[in-house]
């Protein structure tokens, strides 16, 4: 039998459970008029803070188109992404809109939207180089990378040479001197770079065909919101705003 103490504490969490679905549910939602959203505002393009200070980017952008089309009020809870996920797993916020890719494990803890962001694996080179068309050519080239890099390791695995750089603005500046054949990235961070650097000499010479998706999370089992986001989601996808959102930011559409 459960003792008295025990039960008392069952009881407890079960109260704090309840009070936190009834506090993120749709209804106290929109009795209240505002939906707070979880984001880190340091994550550019997608959450960040412009020179004026105003908190911008694609997540924030359809985040708030979402809003609109509920007619709620966003209200932002920004955070470091442990603080962040923290706050949301206590109920502190209603949503996430930060890029959360989905996976199997967040599945078993979180009801995730349909999604807005698509990302493949690419392979850039220089404008010129003809040699690497598949990510199976990267053998035997030199491939810049950071340091223990995930990227790094699959172009070893190709049998790639690597070349240590700190970052993406080294590693595109070792493939345009052409002290590197190639990097691997992802497209989201190739359109963006050509956006901001249209003269920079790289092109995509390889593409992974298996995409990787993005979408908001909530909390687990609150199915009338995720029902009401995807609607909106749906709706802004149909009208094309999401297209725009990305145009905007990337100059390419990764809303799918």
């Amino acid at each position: 039998k459960m003792k008295i103490s025990n039960l008392i504490k069952f009881v407890a969490a079960l109260a704090v459970c309840l009070n936190l679905a009834n506090a993120n549910s749709l209804e106290q939602i929109k009795k209240d008029g505002v939906i707070r959203i979880g984001t880190m505002g340091t994550y550019a393009p997608f959450t960040y803070h412009n020179e004026a200070g105003d908190l911008v980017g694609y997540d924030v952008e359809i985040a708030k188109a979402v809003a609109d089309k509920l007619a709620l009020k966003p209200k932002f809870i920004e955070a470091s992404w442990d603080a962040m996920i923290a706050a949301f797993d206590a109920g502190k916020a209603d949503i996430v809109f930060n890029q959360v890719t989905i996976n199997d494990d967040r599945k078993k803890k979180y009801d995730f939207t349909v999604p807005y962001t698509a990302t493949h694996t690419i392979v850039i080179v220089h404008k010129d180089n003809e040699d690497i068309k598949s990510f199976a050519d990267l053998k035997g080239k030199r491939s810049t990378h950071a340091v223990t890099s995930n990227e790094g390791k699959i172009a070893e695995q190709h049998g790639a040479a690597i070349i240590t750089a700190a970052g993406i603005v080294e590693q595109i500046n070792l493939i345009a001197t052409k002290r590197a054949d190639s990097t691997i990235d992802s497209d989201l961070m190739f359109y963006e770079y050509t956006k901001q650097n249209p003269q920079a000499p790289i092109k995509i010479a390889a593409i992974n065909s298996d995409a990787t998706y993005m979408a908001a999370i909530v909390h687990k089992g609150n199915a009338k919101l995720l029902n009401a986001v995807n609607k909106a989601l749906e709706e802004l996808r149909a009208e094309g705003k999401l297209k725009e959102i990305s145009l905007k930011y990337f100059g390419k559409d990764i809303s799918e």
